[in-house]
C-alpha cells in the first residue's frame, strides 16, 4: 500500500516510517502537542519551562494555521505570521538539546532530526498538521478488536480489515454502504468484476 501512495504522509516519529522521504512527510503535531504537554508537567523546573514554552508557541501556530485554513488569512499571511515561531519552535528544541537530561534532550533531538517534515502543512496547501482524521478512521476497528478479542484466523481477520475499509471509504465518499456490498456479492456470484471503491468522477 505505502509503496504505491502518492502524496504527504502525515505520521508520528515511529522508526519504521523512516523509509519515506522526509520531504513527503508530516510529522504529526498532535503527538508533538502532547510530548510538549509532557514536559511542561515534569518536576524539573527547566523542563517545565522548556514545555510551556513550545506548548505556547505550537497553539499560536495552530491558531495561524486555522486562520488560513479557514480563509481568514491567506496563505502568503501565513508564512508571514509563522516564520519567526518556526525559528521560535526550532531554538527552543535546541535548547533542550543542550539541557542534557534523560527523557527530554533525546526526544529534542529526535523532533530536529524530523526537522524538514515539522513544516510541510505551512509550506503545502492541503495538508493537514494532525494524522487525528486517520486516528478517528481507525477507532471503530480497535474497538471492535477490543470488545470481540478480534478474530482468531487469518480469513477471519482479512474479512474484518477489508470489510471495515470499505465501509469507511464509502462512508467518506458519501455512498451507500449496504448497496455496494450487494452489488460485491451479485457480482462475484456472476463472475463479473466487483464494483470500484475509488470515488466516481464528477
Amino acid at each position: 500500500l505505502l509503496a504505491t501512495m502518492r502524496g504527504i504522509l502525515v505520521t508520528d516519529r515511529a522508526p519504521q516510517f523512516g523509509f519515506w522521504a522526509m520531504e513527503r512527510r508530516q510529522i504529526c503535531w498532535a503527538h508533538l502537542l502532547r510530548k510538549f504537554a509532557a514536559f511542561a508537567e515534569d518536576r524539573r523546573p527547566e523542563v517545565a519551562r522548556l514545555g510551556e514554552r513550545l506548548l505556547c508557541m505550537g497553539h499560536a501556530l495552530f491558531h495561524a494555521w486555522h486562520r488560513a485554513r479557514d480563509g481568514t488569512i491567506s496563505r502568503p499571511e501565513l508564512w508571514r505570521s509563522t516564520d519567526a515561531l518556526r525559528l521560535c519552535i526550532e531554538k527552543a528544541l535546541h535548547d533542550g538539546v543542550d539541557l542534557g537530561l534523560r527523557g527530554v534532550s533525546g526526544s529534542c533531538t529526535d523532533i530536529l532530526a524530523h526537522q524538514q517534515a515539522l513544516w510541510t502543512f505551512i509550506d503545502k496547501v492541503g495538508v493537514d498538521p494532525t494524522n487525528n482524521e486517520a486516528e478517528r478512521s481507525l477507532r471503530d476497528f480497535v474497538l471492535w478488536r477490543k470488545k470481540s478479542v478480534g478474530s482468531q484466523s487469518e480469513r477471519g481477520t482479512r474479512f474484518a480489515e477489508r470489510v471495515k475499509t470499505t465501509v469507511h471509504t464509502l462512508r467518506k465518499q458519501g455512498r451507500h454502504v449496504l448497496s455496494f456490498l450487494s452489488a460485491a456479492a451479485e457480482c462475484r456470484l456472476r463472475n463479473q468484476p466487483a464494483p470500484s471503491l475509488l470515488p466516481t468522477p464528477r
